[in-house]
């Protein structure tokens, strides 16, 4: 059943335009017109976590460079920056990031957090999820018993987890069961789904518990290793498209982000409200994900 929303899917064809208008040259977002902005394509759960809308203002303060974002998931930031059409990236597939450094698009990958994806669902959990032995095992109840499933179904970071975790419990990604639920939508939104259908769904941590009192959604997988999510910067490469790339802007805002203070305040975000941080800053921490 595919319930995309329409105005979700008007929002993202407006942030590639908008992110296409910006990067052209002659556009106001362009190389040289208005050095004081900078065109940021991003995954979805990086602004629906809150710790974007936490960052953003002080990167203004100390720099005096706006922040146009584009949320629109990690596939889609990454085929902007394959085009040109932002200046710097954040996204978490590992493979996706590094071949758009390996094509040339992207300068280098450089993680900076992480945190883990997390099996979320109904709190009666009618397929006893939480007492599997892993995810993958979890991912089999719920597909044998034909349960209700979000899928983002977008290409994003999740998305993408979510179809090796498939792959990986010996299920065809491409053969959904009866239950699956396509939202092509953002996490904020897929978890609001979720809630609304009682059913399960992947998400990352963050945007999870900033969205669990108003979802009643609750978490029925551990830690484990599979399960790791890094989050990356990529700037775009100036040298690919010539006059169109904000290469100062991009650079401080990488700077920013992997500086020891805001890493600080990285691994300190959500813990007031949560009783935990959402997210681990990765500078100096040791990840086999993050290699």
């Amino acid at each position: 059943m595919r319930i995309r929303s329409i105005l979700s899917g008007l929002g993202w064809l407006a942030a590639i335009a908008l992110g296409a208008a910006l990067a052209t040259p002659g556009a106001p977002a362009g190389a040289e017109g208005g050095a004081h902005r900078l065109l940021l394509a991003t995954t979805t759960s990086f602004r629906d976590s809150g710790l974007l809308d936490r960052l953003l203002p002080l990167f203004r303060e100390r720099t005096g460079i706006e922040v146009q974002v584009v949320a629109v998931g990690t596939g889609a930031a990454l085929r902007m920056g394959a085009e040109g059409n932002a200046d710097v990236l954040v996204t978490h597939a590992k493979a996706g990031d590094e071949q758009l450094v390996a094509a040339g698009a992207a300068v280098a990958r450089v993680p900076f957090m992480r945190n883990h994806f997390v099996l979320v669902g109904p709190a009666s959990d009618p397929v006893a999820a939480s007492s599997a032995t892993s995810v993958t095992a979890a991912l089999q109840r719920i597909a044998t018993a034909g349960a209700p499933f979000v899928s983002r179904a977008d290409d994003s970071g999740t998305h993408r987890k979510e179809q090796a975790l498939l792959r990986a419990a010996g299920l065809d990604p491409k053969a959904p069961w009866e239950g699956v639920i396509e939202t092509g939508s953002g996490m904020g939104f897929s978890l609001q789904v979720a809630a609304e259908r009682r059913a399960y769904i992947l998400s990352d941590l963050g945007t999870f518990l900033n969205y669990r009192e108003r979802t009643g959604l609750v978490r029925h997988s551990s830690d484990e290793p599979v399960l790791e999510n890094v989050y990356s910067i990529l700037r775009v490469d100036p040298s690919r498209f010539p006059g169109r790339v904000r290469t100062v802007e991009a650079e401080a805002f990488e700077r920013f982000l992997v500086a020891p203070d805001v890493q600080r305040t990285i691994g300190q975000y959500g813990t007031d409200r949560f009783g935990a941080p959402l997210f681990q800053p990765l500078r100096g921490v040791e990840s086999a994900a993050a290699n």
